[in-house]
């Protein structure tokens, strides 16, 4: 396949509400719940969930960090120690706990966290035996939605059950992706589930913008796929750049969002300006 027919794909599979629909009706305020999501591994997803929860914090929204992945990295990387809790999503998933008695504060990120661990992992087959099995999620993030601005949902990178109950929790998926061709490839998988889930589970499931992370100037091709996602998706790409950052790497290792390990590099700033732009674009979609 070549780039420009994968860009053609990625354009034929585009679901209902990208680009066009994306205004709703003003409503009584309640949390905007996105999905940080993509099928392909290894793409920032986790760094993004994290730093763009500190990012909003930092700018006095409320935000609540849901991690569904049993690997639980969003959970470490928020300063949460996965290993000694005593509720996560796993028991909020299967009914044991609510929101409220599973959440953890994370003190350098201020934002609250539904951790995970590898409990979560069993999740998948007990889930398979309960009523509305795909919106568990949802059901409990619901109860709590007037106590958030911004609820982000750091997902596996596989479409499994947990992948559903995020999807079919959220208004909107946030795609971060690499400049780079094989990105595309999955970025056209990722667009088709999204499809699916839009026309049998989530009406309001929306495609709410791709977010270019790991950028490199100096490459030349990931300045070519940067410029032709921009000619091709138009405001569908977000205009911040994420940069490839050390100190970003580095903030897990010590339980910290990058944005608060070190505010003044240049992964810190743009997941800021990110958080920034995210608050613009929910108000446009209000």
């Amino acid at each position: 396949m070549t780039y420009a027919a994968a860009l053609h794909s990625v354009a034929n599979c585009r679901p209902r509400g990208w680009p066009d629909d994306l205004k709703q009706e003003p409503q009584e305020h309640m949390a905007k719940v996105f999905v940080i999501a993509n099928q392909k591994g290894g793409v920032g997803k986790t760094t993004t969930t994290v730093n763009l929860a500190a990012g909003l914090a930092a700018q006095d929204q409320r935000v609540l960090l849901v991690d569904l992945d049993p690997q639980g990295n969003a959970s470490m990387g928020s300063g949460i120690d996965k290993q000694a809790l005593e509720h996560s999503v796993y028991q909020v998933l299967v009914g044991l706990a609510s929101v409220p008695q599973a959440r953890q504060k994370s003190e350098t990120g201020r934002y609250d966290v539904l951790p995970a661990n590898r409990e979560l992992a069993g999740a998948e087959v007990e889930l398979v035996e309960l009523d509305q099995r795909e919106r568990r999620l949802k059901q409990a993030i619901d109860e709590v939605d007037d106590e958030y601005d911004f609820v982000l949902i750091d997902c596996p990178p596989s479409l499994s059950l947990l992948t559903l109950n995020g999807l079919c929790a959220a208004h909107g998926v946030i795609v971060p992706m690499q400049c780079e061709y094989f990105a595309l490839e999955g970025l056209s998988d990722l667009v088709n589930t999204i499809k699916q889930v839009h026309t049998n589970l989530n009406r309001e499931l929306k495609v709410i913008g791709l977010l270019r992370v790991m950028f490199d100037p100096r490459v030349t091709l990931q300045q070519q796929v940067s410029a032709q996602l921009e000619s091709h998706f138009g405001d569908k790409v977000f205009k911040t750049l994420i940069p490839r950052n050390v100190r970003l790497a580095e903030a897990p290792s010590y339980g910290m969002p990058g944005v608060a390990f070190d505010p003044s590099s240049k992964g810190a700033k743009a997941y800021l300006d990110f958080g920034a732009e995210m608050i613009a674009r929910v108000r446009q979609l209000g």
